[in-house]
């Protein structure tokens, strides 16, 4: 036999007149709107008096309360109206009250169940609350303050469950959210990261770039002045170099030696002011009031070169490169440590190669000779420390040389792409590349070209490692 399915119906209690019978109001309908925030409770029994007593004890509540007659009914209400707590009759008939709770338990985990029992059997008790999840379960007839109570507590019980799992998903949510966020965070560092070291790797090859070319331009000035002072060509640099390699020796930093090797590069840009018969000359042929414009040159130099702030140093150190250790030099008689001590090794290395070239007396010496005459000079003329230090140096030619992997080649074997090793001059000492520069296939024509107008094969010094690089495999 089916079981009956009864009429279904929605009371809103608290809407109602105290006065007003429950029979006498009338039904709504489960489509009605419901405040979110209202409770809603299913009352289950077969009995219609149960449903009225209870109706008429929840009526000053704020509850929305649905009713039915049996099981069956209240099954197909909750698949209609979402509900928050059950309170069912324990034994009604073809479908008890814990197989009703049984079922709605498992189609409905979250909704909160009471069981009310008319009679004490323990086994039915224990099933309900097993099968049917029940919250709790009360004896007929009821305390009105005792369910009222229950009520309310299985209700809040409901609100918070539905808090913590309102509150669960957003954390979920919001975990979810912020990984999102952080891979897209890292995405986002690890993209600016590599754009900034682009960046910093093109800011680096830049300055390389400028500061390559910087001292590009310092040499060529450097030939240009050899060229105007008819000196054999390349012996700035080599002024230079060895004032490098001296700087370096006492632990000068990287850019107190590029200072003193830009000294000796620009040392004698003074000079060009000099008329062409005095540059002629040697200084033990001039005679005093040549001496005295010659010793002019260096305050000349600094003066050219004060708008360059790059070379404000360099300038500094070239203007006192003729004063001596004993305070008897020019042109402000400074003495022992007061002398710039860029300009103290300038002076060294100045004088060795003056001695050598024949710049300093009519006739070039010989390196014994100039070790010799630098030495008689020491704690006179020179720093006795910076010659001590100077010779030591000139013993070991590896110390002034900053190459030891270099190899010879002609032009017909220069390839693009090889670096320099030294600075390629013609033989009259014109600079045409400048050390560590990389040679491009424009640059190979042009030295060919050179070469073939001058007659005289270049010296062309490469790194062996780059040679070896450059050079064609074998077929």
């Amino acid at each position: 036999m089916a079981e009956p399915v009864e009429k279904l119906h929605i009371h809103v209690l608290d809407a109602m007149p105290a006065t007003r019978q429950a029979d006498e109001r009338p039904p709504v309908s489960i489509e009605d709107s419901n405040p979110a925030s209202t409770p809603v409770v299913l009352l289950v029994d077969d009995e219609p008096s149960v449903l009225s007593a209870l109706k008429r004890l929840l009526r000053p509540t704020r509850y929305l309360t649905l009713t039915a007659e049996s099981g069956a009914a209240a099954l197909e209400l909750l698949a209609l109206a979402k509900v928050d707590l059950i309170v069912s009759d324990m034994r009604m008939p073809y479908m008890s009250g814990a197989e009703f709770l049984a079922h709605a338990q498992a189609l409905y985990p979250d909704t909160m169940r009471i069981l009310l029992t008319g009679y004490s059997e323990i086994e039915s008790v224990v099933r309900a609350i097993n099968e049917g999840g029940v919250y709790r379960y009360l004896n007929k007839p009821w305390d009105d303050q005792d369910l009222l109570l229950t009520i309310a507590q299985a209700l809040e019980q409901r609100r918070l469950l539905k808090e913590t799992q309102r509150l669960t998903a957003l954390a979920h949510k919001q975990n979810d959210d912020l990984r999102r966020f952080n891979a897209e965070l890292e995405t986002q560092v690890l993209s600016r990261t590599e754009e900034i070291r682009q960046t910093v790797m093109f800011l680096e090859d830049a300055q390389r770039d400028l500061k390559r070319n910087f001292s590009t331009m310092v040499q060529v000035c450097a030939s240009m002045i050899e060229l105007r002072c008819g000196v054999l060509g390349g012996q700035s640099l080599r002024i230079g170099e060895v004032g490098r390699r001296l700087a370096l020796s006492f632990n000068m930093s990287d850019l107190q030696a590029q200072d003193v090797f830009f000294a000796g590069l620009l040392h004698g840009i003074g000079k060009l002011s000099l008329p062409d018969e005095l540059l002629r000359k040697s200084l033990d042929r001039l005679s005093p009031e040549e001496i005295q414009f010659f010793y002019q040159h260096p305050l000349r130099a600094q003066m050219v070169l004060t708008p360059v702030a790059q070379l404000d140093h360099v300038a500094h150190i070239i203007r006192h490169q003729y004063e001596r250790f004993n305070g008897r030099g020019t042109p402000d008689g400074l003495s022992g440590s007061d002398i710039p001590f860029g300009s103290r090794i300038l002076a060294v290395a100045r004088d060795f190669e003056g001695l050598r070239s024949g710049a300093i007396v009519k006739q070039a010496i010989s390196l014994e000779q100039a070790i010799v005459m630098l030495k008689s000079q020491a704690g006179t003329r020179y720093d006795p420390q910076i010659v001590d230090r100077f010779v030591e140096l000139v013993k070991d030619p590896l110390a002034l040389s900053s190459e030891t992997s270099v190899v010879q080649i002609d032009v017909l074997h220069l390839r693009e792409g090889m670096r320099l090793a030294d600075d390629l001059r013609t033989s009259r000492g014109v600079l045409l590349l400048a050390k560590d520069g990389v040679v491009s296939a424009h640059q190979i024509e042009q030295v060919r070209r050179f070469q073939a107008q001058e007659g005289t094969p270049f010296t062309i010094l490469i790194h062996a490692a780059v040679l070896a690089q450059s050079e064609p495999a074998n077929p």
